[in-house]
């Protein structure tokens, strides 16, 4: 992911797929245009690369113009053409191709066309690397297309946000930079109560790692299958399963504005795999908050808890300190894992609902 003034982009086409998109235009225009010697004229800023990569595939005698016309300001089209630069070659009884970077809404191309035509050329073409199809409706033909593309503003190869960005080798897709956050905390220190209240407050999605395992086991999906399998036996989850089962269920809201992730990781190999795992989607964790509470007070509140609930885990103060014993000896490796990376934010989780939401809200607002 990088940052372009104030918005995130996520890469969208290499350079690779770009100069296919390159080679299927050429391959189009060698095929129609052979004999026509062309005008190929270039929108600027814009079509700049295009031009320069096309052109050189074009294996016939042509002539090569360029005309200064927008209609964007930032990252959205502004309904009106600006036209700074009159065509410095005669279009009388030529054969002429507009050349544009991308077409979505049409604008450009459709006005500019407009004008062109009182040049009182033989033919006039638009040829574009990229379409989005999805947008455009007007009914000028687009002639000649490299590669169609989902209506998402992008930079690079030419294509800029305020300027910037243009001279990417890549093609670059605007995203929201997610908020992943590890929610931490000992058995009873109340992490799924506000977990909850969280991701309402800020649009995130509540991933409980035991919610995700109860699932999965409960449908009988792959997965939870083979995670009932280890289980079954006494033995643990592999952490490349959990994972697996963590990436399903991020890539079921791809578009989430980001994730809290409660009950994992436990472990630095986990976290480690967490972080490759959010990497490869161009993310990562924020940071971990961690809600701090006295050995006593969850020891109380899990009895006060397994009274109402009929838990058997809740219900024996011997088997709660146990778990809570267990719960140190496995995580504190984890907690010098984030502070080490100045990741690590930790709340006190005694109080009101309310006053710990409070206190774990300012940590989310730093983040």
């Amino acid at each position: 992911m990088i940052k372009i003034h104030d918005l995130y982009f996520k890469p969208f086409l290499t350079a690779t797929q770009i100069n296919d998109a390159v080679n299927n235009l050429a391959y189009q225009l060698n095929r129609d245009l052979a004999n026509k010697k062309p005008i190929f004229l270039g929108i600027l800023n814009g079509s700049y690369m295009v031009m320069a990569d096309l052109t050189r595939k074009f294996n016939h005698d042509c002539e090569i113009a360029f005309l200064r016309a927008s209609s964007y300001e930032g990252t959205s089209s502004t309904g009106e053409l600006v036209e700074t630069l009159n065509v410095d070659i005669d279009l009388t009884d030529r054969t002429v191709v507009i050349v544009e970077d991308i077409v979505d809404t049409g604008l450009t191309v459709d006005m500019l066309s407009r004008k062109l035509l009182k040049h009182n050329p033989t033919a006039l073409h638009v040829a574009t690397l990229f379409l989005k199809p999805e947008v455009y409706n007007r009914e000028l033909k687009i002639d000649f297309v490299g590669l169609n593309i989902e209506n998402k503003f992008v930079v690079g190869y030419g294509m800029d946000y305020d300027n910037l960005g243009r001279n990417l080798p890549e093609l670059y897709v605007q995203t929201q930079r997610m908020k992943n956050i590890v929610l931490f905390g000992p058995p009873g220190a109340g992490k799924g109560t506000q977990a909850e209240r969280l991701k309402e407050k800020y649009g995130l999605v509540h991933i409980s790692t035991g919610d995700v395992f109860r699932y999965n086991i409960k449908n009988g999906t792959e997965l939870g299958t083979l995670a009932k399998s280890f289980m079954d036996k006494g033995n643990l989850v592999p952490d490349e399963v959990t994972i697996k089962m963590l990436n399903a269920e991020v890539e079921k809201t791809p578009d989430a504005a980001g994730f809290i992730f409660d009950g994992f990781p436990r472990t630095n190999a986990q976290a480690k795999a967490l972080d490759e795992l959010l990497s490869s989607k161009g993310s990562e964790i924020a940071g971990m908050v961690a809600l701090e509470v006295d050995d006593e007070v969850l020891v109380n509140r899990l009895l006060e808890r397994g009274k109402a609930s009929g838990r058997p885990d809740d219900a024996n103060e011997g088997v709660i300190r146990d778990r809570i014993a267990v719960y140190y000896k496995q995580t504190a490796p984890l907690k010098d894992y984030y502070m080490a990376q100045n990741k690590y934010h930790g709340v006190d989780g005694v109080g009101a609902l309310d006053e710990i939401t409070a206190r774990l809200s300012v940590e989310f607002d730093k983040l």
